[in-house]
């Protein structure tokens, strides 16, 4: 593998570990042994624990860009946000961007990573309001959605077995 690959493979690595357990309980080690390669090479590729978690978040914000592009394309005004909504919504199924998605927001405790929760964040708000081309308010109620959807995850929802969580999720499908 190339080195560019190889720095994929880590962040792949790096964005499962993230969602499971964050910025302070992600472990390099393990990071390293799942895509097998020493725990050194991660270092030499991105410097600081600190610098992988940040480019961790920019991978997880820009996989949510790509998503909500491909969902969004060739549609305009509400179609465009009710694709991006179903889209989005999707990934309850298989919730790893929406659990890191939801670490990154505890983690901006530190003003780096902050800094690049925020621009991701934009970059998504920022995106949606173009494409759809609706207001602002609009498309805060798409992001207000999009959060429930992260707690779902971050709780594990899909498979509780509680009647109240079952009505939670069926009632996100609805809209």
């Amino acid at each position: 593998m190339t080195a560019e690959e190889r720095r994929e493979a880590i962040l792949e690595a790096a964005l499962v570990c993230f969602a499971d357990h964050g910025a302070h309980g992600m472990s390099t080690e393990a990071i390293a042994k799942a895509v097998g390669i020493s725990q050194p090479y991660i270092f030499r590729l991105f410097g600081t624990k600190k610098e992988l978690v940040k480019a961790t978040i920019g991978r997880c914000m820009r996989g949510m860009l790509e998503l909500f592009r491909a969902a969004a394309a060739g549609k305009t005004g509400e179609d465009v946000l009710h694709a991006i909504g179903e889209a989005y919504g999707q990934w309850v199924a298989n919730p790893t961007y929406l659990r890191a998605q939801m670490q990154s927001y505890v983690a901006c405790e530190d003003e780096e990573i902050r800094e690049v929760v925020r621009k991701g964040f934009g970059d998504l708000f920022e995106y949606d309001e173009r494409a759809s081309g609706l207001p602002p308010a609009r498309v805060s109620d798409l992001f207000a959605e999009g959060m429930l959807f992260n707690v779902v995850a971050a709780m594990h929802l899909v498979e509780a077995p509680e009647p109240w969580a079952e009505r939670l999720i069926a009632g996100c499908k609805e809209e």
